[in-house]
Parts: C-alpha cells; structure tokens; sequence
C-alpha cells in the first residue's frame, strides 16, 4: 500500500518517526529523524522571525517588525502578570518555549509536514525539565522553605495530614498534565482532519456517493480554522502554566 493510502487507512501513520539519516554515537542511536528535521525548522523560523523583525527597528515597522514585537511584549506581560517583575528572569525561557510550540504547531498544519508536538516523548521532555528548573531554583532560592509550598499558610496541624499529600500529588502531577494536555490536543486534532481527509477520497471513489465529497471537504476546511486557533492557544497554555509553575519556585510561601 502507498503512504498516501497507508494514511487514509490509519490516521496515526502520520505520526510515524521516520528515519532521515542513520547516525550511531558510541552505540547510541542518534539518527536524524523528520521529527528532529521539523523541530530544527520550527526554531530556525523563530530565530529568522524575531532577527529580522528586530534588526530594523523602523518607526513605522513593517509586518515581520509588529509581529516580532507584539509576540515579546505578549511573552513578557505574561510573565509580569504571573510572576511579577522578579519573574524576567525567566522571561528567556518562557519566550522560547512559546515561539517554539507556537512555531512548530503553526507548521504541522501545512500538508506534508509532521506536528512535533504530537508525540508524548517531546512535550514530557519540556514539561519534567520546567518542573525541575522549578524544583531546582525554588530549593537553591529558599531553601527548605521551598518546601512550604505545600503547605499552604492558615492550614492547621490536623487539617495538614491531609492537605499536605494532595498538594504533593498536584504538584508531581504537573508535568503529566502539562505534557499530556499539549500532546492530546495536538494529537487529536490532526487525526480528525486525517479521519475528513479519508472520507473525501472514499466518497470521490465511491460512485453515485461521490457528490457527498464536498461535506467532509467543508469539515476539513472548518478543522483547519478550528485547528489553528487550537495550535495558538496551545502555546500559550503552555507557557502561561510555566510562568505558574516558576512562580511557585519565586514565591514558594504565596
């Protein structure tokens, strides 16, 4: 069967991580794969973006300039609003991680491209890496006190044996949730228009049927719109949950 047909047939064939070009480090399997070929996309298109939108600095800025300079006042009031203004220091951060996502699910919506952030492995390697930044920081920044985070102020001593391992649980929880909400949405929404795209063909080949093409043609369409306002507001959960999470390591005792 082709890869066309083969993704008709099974939405999740285009999931599939597939080999570019072998690679062996030292017994390690390194090999370059469309998923790591579309992420070195999605972060040279932020990179191109944001050096060519700020390299002018024109007074009456072109569109590559607004652009560039309403997504960093964005990233930034984000993290003034969720952490304040000792929370810049993470600004860095939490820009880069919302260009990318932003990025690479802008271009997964492109026929023939691959969505990166539809595999678990992607999005759980950047949630478990904030959530350790976190851990991290907060203990290097208070100590001990850090661990007052979950145990929330005004809590008595009774009330505390069961607070205490809730608030516990919440927090090893966060990257799950984290990684998996990214993930899920991503994930579903592709195979969705991969499921209309299906219905299209199967209708076009199916005879007297075949005038009921346009209807899954018209859902794709719908999808598609659906899709894109999914893949901004995606990264921008994304990274506003981050700023929630540092903030937690920036003011452990709120």
């Amino acid at each position: 069967m082709s890869e066309a047909g083969a993704s008709a047939v099974d939405p999740i064939h285009q999931f599939h991580i597939k080999v570019i070009q072998p690679l062996d480090l030292f017994g390690v399997d390194a090999s370059f794969t469309n998923s790591a070929l579309f992420m070195a996309l999605g972060a040279l298109a932020v990179i191109v973006v944001m050096l060519i939108g700020t390299s002018g600095r024109k007074i009456i800025p072109t569109r590559l300039q607004t652009s560039a300079e309403l997504a960093y006042e964005f990233a930034a009031d984000m993290v003034r609003q969720t952490c304040g203004e000792a929370g810049m220091r993470f600004f860095p951060l939490v820009f880069t991680l919302f260009m990318f996502v932003l990025a690479c699910n802008l271009i997964g919506l492109w026929p023939y491209t691959y969505e990166v952030m539809a595999q678990i492995i992607i999005t759980a390697g950047m949630a478990f890496s904030i959530i350790f930044l976190s851990i991290g920081y907060g203990i290097y920044k208070h100590g001990l006190h850090f661990f007052g985070l979950f145990k929330p102020s005004g809590v008595g001593p009774i009330m505390s044996i069961f607070i205490v391992p809730i608030e516990i649980l919440s927090f090893i929880s966060r990257p799950v949730s984290l990684s998996v909400r990214l993930f899920a949405n991503m994930l579903a929404g592709h195979i969705m228009l991969a499921v209309f795209g299906g219905f299209c063909v199967m209708l076009l080949g199916a005879g007297g049927y075949a005038f009921l093409a346009p209807l899954p043609l018209l859902g794709i369409t719908l999808l598609t719109a659906f899709e894109l306002l999914v893949s901004v507001l995606q990264a921008y959960v994304f990274a506003v949950l981050t700023c929630v999470y540092l903030n937690d390591a920036l003011h452990p005792g709120h």
